[in-house]
């Protein structure tokens, strides 16, 4: 893109371009400690006493140490393990973890959290993703991620980012199915589990997600899935419809 192709910015009193004027910004509140209920799934605080029992058991059921493989923890060797790291984390406020529930069984199958909240400048992140076998390629999972952004975008902040290891393939696919555009790549990030990390980072921010909102629900409504549960139109397809509608 040339100069010349370049949009227009709003300029100071010594003629140097600066972003648009936001004259009524309010930083938004943090995510309250609370249940968020969806169709398929329910969220509610991470805790040790009422969840590790129900995630040990759904991770033992089909164990496989390549689920933490990106992860900055795990695999856990016990269940005891498991719990202590569970009540460790369940007392942050960054990250705050929640727990993804099966509201038919009342199990808990894996846990998400918003992290890096930085309510002055209106930007979250949706991270920690751990699903069991259970919960991965589900409409509970998708549902779980929904509720999250949603959550953040109904609270006021402008950005919700999402960020992985650049070689994590299923997360950068993951990113890029649920509207999330990608940014860059920042060399180097992170050192975890004695390697080095390049971190890809991905974004919405709120006025594209007045049409991926839209995909969503059009993707979770019960109508766009056949008898045996196969979907019949992609989350991909129908936000893509929804945002073009948009603009």
């Amino acid at each position: 893109m040339s100069s010349a192709e370049l949009p227009a910015h709003r300029v100071n009193e010594w003629g140097q371009p600066i972003g648009p004027a936001l004259p009524e910004w309010v930083p938004p509140p943090r995510p309250a400690r609370a249940a968020l209920n969806g169709s398929y799934c329910r969220l509610e605080p991470l805790d040790a006493e009422q969840h590790a029992a129900d995630l040990w058991r759904a991770w033992s059921s089909k164990p496989t140490d390549a689920s933490w493989t990106y992860l900055p923890y795990g695999p856990f060797s016990s269940e005891s393990q498991l719990t202590d790291w569970i009540r460790a984390q369940a007392a942050a406020a960054d990250p705050l973890f929640l727990a993804i529930l099966d509201p038919d069984s009342g199990k808990a199958l894996g846990w998400i959290s918003w992290m890096r909240i930085t309510p002055e400048a209106g930007s979250i992140e949706i991270g920690h993703l751990a699903f069991s076998p259970a919960l991965q390629r589900t409409r509970m999972a998708t549902e779980a991620i929904f509720l999250t952004i949603r959550e953040c975008f109904r609270l006021g902040y402008r950005r919700v980012e999402w960020k992985c290891d650049a070689l994590n393939a299923p997360s950068r696919a993951a990113a890029e199915r649920l509207g999330f555009q990608f940014e860059g790549l920042f060399r180097q990030a992170l050192v975890y589990k004695g390697r080095s990390r390049d971190t890809a980072w991905y974004s919405i921010l709120n006025q594209e997600w007045i049409g991926l909102e839209v995909g969503f629900k059009g993707w979770l409504a019960p109508e766009n899935f056949s008898a045996d549960g196969s979907q019949l139109q992609s989350l991909r397809t129908l936000a893509a419809a929804a945002v073009k509608a948009t603009i």
